[in-house]
């Protein structure tokens, strides 16, 4: 067990806006996306679960609520952490990091446990603001886009056999990755093993910056720049999410859709 130390960030004062909705699809009987923020600790989550029997919905609800968990026990300067301290990364770093590795292992346990819940997993992107910094971590194809100054860019890189493929051949041209047959196999999330590598990022904030959080139910049917063009013209956080939602839906909707905008100004 480990004891960490908290670093300041209360210097720089960020005001944020946020807003999120999920919907179960055009294709879908039930939702197993999720997502969950925990307001004091400027947290948000979105979880895509996987399994059969509804047990998709169980492993995403049960990270966002470990993850949750986590964060109010290690408030605590004195709290014991489950995994030992990586002195490589920050302390918000390594406490994102720890809560997600827990939130595998609980699942993985759970599923061990119960037939049921057997081969259930969820991926998991989080991101966090602290001071003029914010860090996204993922396990998944579940994504977190930045707008800025006109433009888009995704920060998370998916754990999927088309990224892993693409990375093995970088000549891919666009037509193959679209035709490519198992594009929607990942190849890490939650649960599916005893531990699972966590993948983290630094981001220097600026004024007016805009993030968008969403499982593949967005992603897959909406491009990159259509995510750009309904989260930039809105003002209203709340009409930008419907919108991408419903643009989705429109799209085909063959998979459960959740989408999360926050904005961080200073």
């Amino acid at each position: 067990m480990e004891r960490a130390r908290a670093l300041g960030y209360d210097a720089i004062k960020v005001r944020i806006r946020y807003a999120a909705k999920t919907d179960v699809g055009m294709k879908r009987t039930h939702n197993e996306d999720y997502f969950a923020l925990i307001e004091d600790e400027q947290l948000f989550m979105v979880a895509d679960g996987m399994g059969g029997h509804a047990s998709g919905e169980v492993a995403s609800k049960l990270a966002a609520e470990v993850i949750g968990e986590f964060y109010r026990h290690s408030k605590d300067q004195d709290a014991t952490w489950p995994y030992r301290y990586d002195s490589s990364l920050s302390y918000a770093e390594n406490r994102m990091v720890a809560s997600i590795r827990l939130a595998n292992q609980r699942i993985h346990e759970s599923a061990g446990k119960n037939p049921h819940l057997r081969g259930m997993g969820t991926t998991i992107v989080a991101f966090i603001v602290k001071g003029d910094q914010a860090f996204v971590a993922h396990v998944g194809d579940s994504r977190c886009y930045r707008l800025r100054n006109g433009s888009i860019h995704q920060l998370t890189r998916d754990h999927s056999l088309l990224e892993d493929y693409k990375e093995a051949r970088p000549d891919m041209t666009e037509e193959e990755a679209r035709n490519f047959p198992h594009k929607n196999v990942i190849t890490r999330a939650l649960g599916m093993r005893d531990n699972v590598v966590v993948d983290i990022s630094r981001v220097e904030l600026q004024d007016g910056d805009r993030f968008v959080l969403c499982s593949d139910g967005l992603s897959g049917m909406l491009t990159d720049a259509e995510i750009h063009t309904i989260t930039g013209r809105h003002e209203d956080l709340e009409k930008a999410v419907s919108e991408l939602i419903d643009r989705a839906n429109a799209a085909g909707g063959t998979d459960n859709i959740t989408a999360m905008v926050v904005e961080c100004c200073f």
